[in-house]
């Protein structure tokens, strides 16, 4: 029999909202409690289940890898839990424990289907806590989706500059450089690096150094086109892959950068800033890494040969 107590808690449950009572009581009396202590298993993911339980109260919370990761859901007085595994026929799919002492009532299969056909407010609200699961699972997926894109966008990205970095270069190059491959096309690598930048740094301190990476970074990008990609390689460095672009067309594009930079580089320190580059055309068969070893040799040749200049790789 259902005790006042019960009834309370019934009527304000999900499932038999807006729904009376004694209508269905004769059914409600083939349903038994069950008490769960703090830390009790109600279902293990993979196991079998014949039963719906409404929370009377305490709290239900479902972990659907393991309990080292935050609860997929908290279900309190008035929910239920199990109807999925119910109604399809499968195992349970996600563990469920009592997150504090907690009173359910447990009801079988048999009574559900009995509940639903006596009871077309019982069908209704069972379609509506069935969809609100859904809603809630679509918005767990696109919550997922967007926490992971922006962790890939926070791993790739150069947090000072934010223009991509070297991890990112370690993947889209290739790409790029496979694609000139079959169309054919050459390509072009370029090495800049700011010219006496540690010297800079111990002058006027990390913060005015941070303030002209971030300008270079912005120079750079606008001087370059819609195809070609760009990094922050390391320290003051950066790379800039030119593709579908042979060496007459890269070199004007790399003096055309240094120029960008010289010209408006002006600093609240006052002091101005140069460019220097490497540059080279990628040879049929060369690996990335062979191409960046001859792009670096000749940036050190424009190092040596006075700075503010572009050399071309032998």
């Amino acid at each position: 029999m259902i005790d006042n107590e019960d009834r309370q808690h019934l009527e304000h449950a999900n499932l038999f909202a807006n729904v009376s009572l004694e209508s269905i009581e004769h059914l409600l009396d083939h349903c038994h409690r069950l008490n769960l202590e703090r830390g009790e298993h109600l279902l293990e993911a993979g196991a079998a289940n014949s039963h719906l339980y409404l929370v009377l109260d305490g709290e239900l919370r479902v972990y659907l890898n393991d309990r080292s990761l935050p609860a997929h859901a908290v279900f309190g007085a008035g929910d239920c839990v199990g109807e999925m595994s119910l109604l399809d026929g499968q195992a349970a799919s996600a563990l469920v424990l009592a997150a504090k002492d907690t009173r359910l009532l447990v009801v079988p299969q048999e009574v559900l289907w009995s509940l639903v056909d006596c009871s077309h407010g019982v069908a209704r609200n069972l379609l509506a806590i069935l969809s609100g699961r859904m809603r809630d699972n679509n918005q767990a997926l696109v919550s997922a989706q967007s926490q992971s894109l922006e962790f890939e966008h926070a791993v790739s990205v150069d947090a000072l500059t934010g223009i991509h970095n070297r991890r990112w270069a370690l993947e889209a190059f290739p790409r790029a450089i496979a694609r000139c491959e079959r169309d054919g096309d050459p390509l072009c690598l370029v090495i800049a690096d700011i010219d006496f930048f540690r010297r800079f740094n111990e002058r006027f301190g990390h913060l005015a150094g941070d303030a002209v990476l971030r300008r270079m970074a912005r120079r750079l990008v606008d001087g370059l086109r819609p195809q070609d990609l760009i990094v922050r390689y390391g320290g003051e460095e950066f790379l800039i892959l030119l593709p579908h672009t042979s060496l007459d067309e890269a070199l004007p594009i790399a003096e055309r950068l240094r120029e960008m930079v010289a010209i408006g580089s002006g600093l609240p320190t006052g002091e101005g800033v140069t460019l220097s580059c490497g540059v080279a055309q990628m040879f049929r068969g060369e690996s990335l890494d062979e191409l960046v070893s001859r792009v670096d040799a000749a940036l050190r040749r424009a190092k040596e040969d006075g700075r503010d200049r572009v050399e071309v790789a032998g």
